[in-house]
């Protein structure tokens, strides 16, 4: 049974090219799209149901894609489903880990520290997506270089896939233009926010990496209160005012029983490509100071690089070597709990 559709593969007209020869069958499998996050289940399930016919050994199985008058005729067969489209998404989805991050100031490169740690742990063999929680200024679509709309389906909303695989949702993806302004009160923000969890088939993932919005206010209340969060990765830079200001960050995880993570300190250092003399432009950081009165670990320093701004510019930011990320991807990827629920908030 197609699980999106509702029929089985015979009627939906999936099987073709079936040959059989002796003990061998194989035959194609026509998908609606080769994107289509039941695949797996699809063929396996084919597969085990030929395999328990008598005198059948061996199975060899095609995935193809249906044309779009096939696709038409397919979905015109279609038995519409009447469960609620947050709950049929919610049963595909199985997320190991949640880590959102965090600073109570813009302009600290929250959303650059998002894609690296997501690249980082990419290389590290994980299986990862980026959810961009900054709705009115989101930048992650464009980091990644991913243009255009995400397909749609009675199940949920499929995430865009970048070169090295990651999954990606951002409001950017679904508005007509990327120039285009998303001027929302709160409410709707955070309902954006929750349908970017409930409502898009992330699938099998190993972590998800949410990038917030600078400040306190409502889109960083509604994924700390909504999402299973293993906890949040607070980003600042090296000035006393970001160090202030990324305590009060601190805080509200700790208001809403949030674990943190680590810091991480960008823009700490700029080293000069024809001396090697590392200076600290922004002056001495702050970085293990702010850690220690925090109490959490001071997960690494990033440097100020111009191939950062040219890459995350032209789309290709998943090129960057990121020597210095690899060690906090290895951290979290140890210490980093599983997704739990969030816990109810006291006042």
């Amino acid at each position: 049974m197609d699980p999106e559709l509702g029929r089985n593969v015979v009627e939906l007209g999936m099987i073709r090219d079936l040959e059989i020869s002796d003990s061998e069958v194989g035959f194609a499998l026509a998908l609606t799209t080769l994107a289509c996050p039941f695949q797996g289940q699809l063929r396996s399930e084919a597969e085990a149901a030929v395999l328990a016919l008598d005198g059948i050994k061996t199975v060899d199985i095609r995935l193809e894609e249906m044309t779009p008058q096939e696709r038409q005729e397919a979905l015109a067969k279609a038995r519409p489903t009447t469960q609620p489209t947050a709950e049929l998404a919610a049963k595909l989805n199985k997320v190991s880990h949640v880590v959102a991050v965090l600073s109570g100031k813009g302009g600290v490169g929250k959303s650059l520290v998002s894609s690296l740690l997501a690249v980082a742990l990419r290389r590290e063999g994980q299986s990862v997506g980026v959810l961009d929680a900054d709705i009115t200024g989101p930048s992650i679509p464009k980091m990644f270089g991913i243009s255009g709309h995400p397909s749609a389906s009675p199940l949920g909303i499929l995430p865009m896939d970048s070169s090295l695989g990651i999954k990606i949702m951002s409001i950017n993806l679904l508005l007509p233009s990327e120039d285009d302004a998303v001027i929302w009160r709160g409410p709707l923000i955070s309902g954006a926010i929750k349908q970017f969890w409930q409502e898009v088939i992330w699938g099998q993932l190993d972590t998800l990496v949410v990038d917030l919005p600078p400040g306190t206010s409502d889109a960083s209340l509604t994924v700390m209160q909504s999402l299973p969060l293993s906890g949040v990765v607070l980003v600042t830079s090296p000035q006393d005012l970001a160090g202030m200001v990324v305590r009060k960050a601190a805080k509200m995880a700790e208001h809403l029983s949030i674990p943190i993570l680590g810091l991480v300190e960008n823009m700490s250092y700029f080293v000069a490509p024809d001396t090697g003399q590392r200076y600290e432009v922004f002056g001495p950081s702050h970085a293990q100071a702010t850690a220690s009165r925090l109490g959490v670990p001071l997960l690494g320093r990033l440097p100020l690089d111009s191939q950062i701004a040219e890459l995350s510019d032209a789309g290709r930011i998943e090129e960057y070597p990121a020597d210095e990320f690899l060690p906090i991807a290895q951290t979290l990827i140890k210490t980093m709990p599983e997704a739990k629920e969030p816990p109810p908030l006291t006042q």
